[in-house]
């Protein structure tokens, strides 16, 4: 699919991603079946997640007339890549704050030059001060700094999530057939912007897991229903977060995730990406074994990205 290339395209929707279904023998034992959302299909330069959050406030930017976008991330972040590449191909310009200060100086790695590429203009700030802006972004002070610096701005906060992210989030399920009460959906959490607008769009009966990919981040449990509550004037209990399969930390790959990620693939050729999929994966797949599912549960994983194009320490 090619990328739309002017502003009125931004309103015409696309197609809905791939569902998948994947015959797995270690799940069928178990009477567990599993689909997968192929959200990772459904832009070339803007997959999965990204695209379905970033769509309604690329359209709420245009609507109130701005033509600068200003967002946060880290050094390979998936989202500045994305922020990027739609900026550039809704012929918005796009700033993004890189957490890390020493990274100013440092030869470009593949993420942050790809970023570059398609006209993002990085800032570099040290880690105490990337925290605090984050902190406070909401904070009239904090956004009249960004102001002052870099003009007026649509501002996405990390990973792009806030309440128009949720709803564009919450179209998903609506691409599903037939979910009901034997339906589990499942996604990797980040920053808790999908599983929120999953959990919202969901039918009766139908239930979310989600798989935080970060160590000790109890905090995405009030992320997800502060956005429920602000987004949808109420909060859903048909929902979870596993914070059990983050494999050490964000961006950590233990040997035991590769493992399991490399025999995925082997089986089933798909490649997996390993920060996020694979964890949630991952976590299907020991749920499963312990007997977490009830038999016949049908388990769809969205598969929000791709693999890196390139080894991320290059």
């Amino acid at each position: 699919m090619r990328p739309p290339t002017d502003l009125a395209t931004l309103y015409e929707p696309w197609p809905p991603s791939p569902l998948q279904d994947v015959y797995d023998e270690r799940l069928a034992s178990l009477s567990v079946e599993l689909r997968l959302k192929r959200d990772d299909l459904i832009h070339p330069l803007v997959p999965g997640n990204k695209w379905r959050k970033l769509t309604p406030n690329l359209r709420a930017a245009v609507e109130h007339g701005h033509t600068r976008l200003l967002t946060f991330g880290g050094a390979y972040s998936n989202h500045l890549r994305a922020v990027a590449a739609a900026g550039a191909a809704y012929g918005l310009s796009t700033v993004g704050l890189v957490r890390g200060d020493e990274l100013a100086d440092a030869p470009r790695n593949w993420s942050l030059a790809r970023a570059e590429a398609q006209g993002m203009e990085l800032a570099f700030l040290d880690r105490t001060g990337y925290r605090e802006t984050l902190r406070t972004l909401d904070d009239p002070a904090t956004r009249a700094a960004l102001e002052e610096r870099w003009g007026r701005c649509w501002v996405l906060p990390e990973g792009g999530t806030n309440v128009l992210a949720a709803r564009g989030a919450a179209e998903l399920p609506a691409e599903l057939p037939d979910l009901g009460d034997r339906d589990l959906l499942c996604c990797a959490v980040g920053t808790g912007g999908t599983l929120a607008g999953i959990a919202a769009g969901l039918p009766d009966g139908a239930r979310a897991l989600g798989v935080a990919v970060v160590r000790g981040a109890r905090y995405l449990d009030d992320e997800v229903t502060r956005l429920h509550t602000e987004g949808w004037g109420r909060t859903f209990a048909n929902w979870r977060i596993d914070h059990d399969h983050h494999g050490g930390g964000y961006g950590r790959v233990p040997a035991g995730l590769e493992a399991f990620a490399a025999g995925f693939e082997e089986r089933h050729g798909i490649a997996v990406e390993r920060r996020y999929v694979a964890k949630m994966l991952w976590c299907v797949f020991d749920a499963a074994e312990r007997r977490a599912f009830p038999p016949g549960t049908r388990v769809t994983a969205v598969i929000t990205g791709p693999p890196d194009p390139v080894p991320s320490d290059g």
